[in-house]
């Protein structure tokens, strides 16, 4: 997702009054701002905009997880989950299934992977392929599987 692109969902979620959007893309987006300024004035890329709505995904996926552990205040509960719900749907899909076993195989003929030594080369392959957008689980199985 663009930068560009974030700030129009944010407007968008203004006039929709939607307050879990608004205030999911307002956190991406002063993030952005924050590290933009501190690296020097440049133009936000669409990797950084990506890579910054994924690590506020996993802080929010940890703090649902310690919120549903804890167990003590549901609506707080139900909001993180609103939120993990807005940071995913800004993602761009993930690769997986058929295309996804299409690409293992392409990789893996690429990198020359014989057997399971060489799964490391693979996903690292299969990362930058997909920009690490991708089933990771499923993936390891079935490079494994594969490679076996």
């Amino acid at each position: 997702m663009k930068y560009e692109e974030l700030h129009a969902e944010m407007v968008a979620a203004m006039k929709a009054k939607d307050k879990v959007r608004l205030g999911v893309t307002r956190l991406v987006l002063g993030e952005l701002k924050n590290a933009a300024s501190r690296g020097g004035a440049h133009e936000i890329t669409e990797e950084e905009t990506t890579a910054q709505i994924k690590r506020t995904l996993k802080q929010t996926n940890e703090t649902l997880e310690m919120s549903e552990k804890a167990g003590n205040n549901e609506e707080r509960t139900q909001n993180l989950r609103e939120q993990v719900a807005v940071l995913e749907s800004l993602l761009p899909a993930q690769v997986s299934g058929d295309e996804l076993a299409a690409l293992i195989e392409q990789v893996i003929a690429e990198v020359g992977a014989e057997s399971k030594k060489d799964m490391g080369r693979v996903m690292g392959a299969l990362t930058k392929a997909t920009n690490g957008n991708f089933d990771k689980p499923a993936a390891a199985q079935m490079v494994g599987a594969r490679l076996a």
